[in-house]
């Protein structure tokens, strides 16, 4: 959202010091007062300031040149999930699909424009970005971004698609809202997605989305495989009934544990 669109309570340095600790990953596990205040577009006097609050917090540490974040960042998470209980009982249905299959499974959520792993049972890499709990992506360009924004209002839909960024990511990326929205009203009609590499080439992904007991889209699973072995029409004809299966049951259990509970950052609607 730009700045100038912000509402009166909103609290711009509270944002930047979100952005400092987001700016830290896999890529980026340390860095220096000037690799942080140009990652986040700061200042070196701000950058110092938000860096050495977070270290008296606990949440960063310092030699006196890097940073680092430190495991206490993952009680901002452990919040949401202990909250969200579709992870904890999905986690044995993907190791079992996993295992059935042979290849990795996971659950995701919608979050603003992205998808976010919530869950996830590895078997092989076959990605070039190292996935786990936490990591990001855009919900246009995946299978379980698909299935959950497919599963949205329409009113809803054509609110994102007018705001999204629909980046390529690969020369397969769907990044026209009319070719977007017609694949999204596919997907609703047939309930499950297939992308074939558009987040990455060589990597083609199955997925279907996991209701709560009142029939309201709150994640999706998925399968990924690797395009080179696997072809769409293989995984239509051998994973998705496993997963179609896996979600069942996934369902079946959230079914049994108490009200319905949307949890996801951006709960999907009822259909």
């Amino acid at each position: 959202m730009p700045t100038a669109d912000r509402a009166p309570h909103f609290v711009r340095s509270f944002e930047r010091g979100l952005a400092v600790i987001r700016a830290f990953g896999p890529d980026r596990p340390e860095m220096t007062l000037s690799e942080v205040a140009r990652c986040c577009d700061l200042t070196r006097a701000a950058a110092r300031r938000f860096l050495l609050t977070l270290v008296d917090l606990g949440y960063v540490h310092t030699d006196g040149r890097v940073f680092r974040l430190t495991p206490r960042v993952l009680e901002l998470g452990y919040a949401y999930l202990s909250g969200f209980t579709v992870p904890e009982i999905a986690q044995p249905h993907l190791q079992q699909l996993a295992e059935q299959v042979g290849e990795s499974s996971s659950l995701c959520v919608l979050d603003g424009d992205d998808i976010v792993y919530v869950a996830r049972v590895p078997t092989r890499r076959i990605m070039t970005a190292a996935i786990t709990v936490g990591t990001r992506f855009p919900a246009h360009a995946t299978s379980v971004g698909r299935v959950i924004l497919a599963h949205l209002t329409d009113e809803e839909i054509d609110t994102r698609l007018k705001r999204a960024a629909l980046r390529p990511l690969t020369a397969r990326t769907i990044v026209s809202p009319e070719l977007l929205r017609a694949e999204l009203a596919r997907v609703r009609r047939q309930g499950y997605a297939i992308v074939d590499q558009e987040l990455e080439e060589g990597l083609r992904s199955v997925a279907a989305p996991v209701r709560d007991r009142d029939g309201v889209v709150v994640a999706a699973a998925n399968i990924p495989v690797p395009a080179g072995r696997t072809s769409v029409e293989s995984v239509r004809r051998e994973l998705l009934p496993r997963l179609l299966e896996t979600v069942a049951r996934i369902e079946r259990d959230l079914a049994v544990t108490g009200p319905g509970r949307a949890g996801s950052p951006d709960s999907g609607t009822r259909r």
